[in-house]
């Protein structure tokens, strides 16, 4: 398995400066890193066929775009897989995370409004496999997946 350690200082470094933002183009984030834009395209395109880096597209505020009714279902299933895979065909669904503890999974769900709020967690409490769920309402992001920078040691 690959490790943090086995990635040199400027891999670390060019890992966190396009966590924190990936604008810009190879020649400005080159001259931020101080290295030829040659060199940082190799550089890239190498953490991107060892799979560290899958995609670029940008930080959207869910909320501030009208999606102002999400919640946080935790999910008991009889069948985790066969749920798991029928959860990723349901549009309003951010994410699916497959966890231990008392669920079987947890999901993320964004919705317009409080009616498709209402049809899509009876959606998901619907599919087969499906015994039971407990819905948190989320009041606001503080901090989400997409402002988490790893502490690499960049």
């Amino acid at each position: 398995m690959v490790s943090v350690k086995d990635y040199d200082e400027l891999d670390k470094r060019i890992i966190e400066l396009l966590c924190k933002s990936s604008q810009g183009s190879y020649r400005q984030i080159a001259k931020q890193l101080g290295v030829h834009p040659t060199t940082l395209i190799q550089r890239v395109k190498a953490l991107e066929s060892k799979g560290v880096i899958n995609g670029y597209r940008a930080k959207i505020d869910y909320m501030n775009l009208g999606f102002e009714y999400m919640g946080i279902m935790h999910i008991y299933a009889d069948d985790v897989v066969a749920v798991q895979s029928a959860l990723k065909e349901i549009p309003q669904v951010v994410f699916i995370y497959d966890v231990t503890g008392d669920a079987d999974c947890i999901v993320l769900i964004s919705c317009l409004d409080r009616e498709d709020f209402s049809e899509t967690v009876k959606k998901i409490n619907s599919l087969d496999g499906v015994q039971k769920t407990n819905t948190s309402v989320v009041l606001s992001v503080i901090k989400d997946a997409n402002d988490y920078v790893p502490d690499i040691g960049a």
